[in-house]
């Protein structure tokens, strides 16, 4: 069953990064990266995972991390800028070893995404930075995946996610949603030449309905869990008596203690 499903994963990201070499799948990765962008290079740290090569541009080059990494989800892969393989279920990290994670696209066609998120949960040092591209399941792009004939490839065969649902996700494992940028107004035609032509689209979509882009980059990031002060059990509380008045404690000093007669 591994196999069959490792097989299945494999072909699925195949089909994506084809689909992301027609006029529709370039430019959302135009877009994409030019939003990725204002968001990378604000971020810092010591070490940046890519998780997944949705297309050939290089999503990463706004960063000033040094030390990035690009970890393809293909078994095989003949991508020179995948230095490593993986799941993205299973990251192979170890714990609090990473200052972000990107995952451009994983979470629609992932098996388990609650198991990608608890595993960038994982692998995330306190306060670091996920960030998350997706396809918007409230745009014009929706109802071409329920109308279009080929629904069933790539990328309309994936499990689309809200933003809002993102954030409920990421809420319950310890994650502050910083910000979300909804971007694409294009409908997603396959002739490049009519595609620039509906420039009129991304106008109107921006001004009229800026939430409803074809897709959404969301920015979170790790909450530092605190510890909540506890008053020490030795502390001594003064009991009041039945009048108001406070209970005298018993002094121990040996001069404002009274002494007794001794015969």
């Amino acid at each position: 069953m591994t196999d069959e499903r490792e097989s299945d994963d494999v072909r699925i990201w195949r089909r994506l990064r084809a689909w992301f070499q027609l006029p529709a799948g370039r430019l959302l990765l135009e877009q994409e990266t030019a939003q990725l962008e204002q968001v990378l290079g604000d971020l810092f740290g010591y070490h940046l995972l890519q998780v997944g090569c949705p297309g050939d541009v290089e999503m990463l080059k706004a960063s000033r991390i040094q030390h990035s990494m690009v970890m393809s989800l293909e078994a095989r892969t003949g991508r020179r800028d995948a230095a490593l393989c993986g799941e993205a279920a299973a990251l192979p990290f170890a714990g609090e070893s990473l200052d972000v994670i990107l995952l451009p696209h994983v979470l629609e066609f992932a098996s388990d995404p609650h198991q990608v998120l608890r595993e960038a949960d994982r692998a995330l040092i306190p306060e670091g930075h996920l960030i998350i591209t997706a396809f918007n399941p409230w745009s014009l792009w929706t109802l071409w995946r329920w109308f279009g004939w080929r629904r069933r490839n790539p990328p309309w065969s994936g499990r689309f996610h809200s933003p809002s649902r993102l954030q409920d996700w990421l809420g319950l494992l310890g994650f502050d949603t910083l910000q979300v940028r909804s971007f694409l107004y294009y409908p997603p035609v396959r002739h490049g030449a009519l595609l620039r032509r509906l420039h009129l689209f991304e106008y109107l979509g921006r001004r009229c309905q800026p939430f409803l882009g074809a897709a959404y980059l969301l920015v979170a990031r790790k909450r530092v869990a605190t510890l909540t002060p506890l008053v020490p059990r030795w502390r001594l509380r003064h009991r009041l008596l039945p009048g108001g008045m406070p209970e005298p404690s018993a002094h121990r000093d040996g001069g404002c203690s009274p002494r007794t007669e001794q015969r």
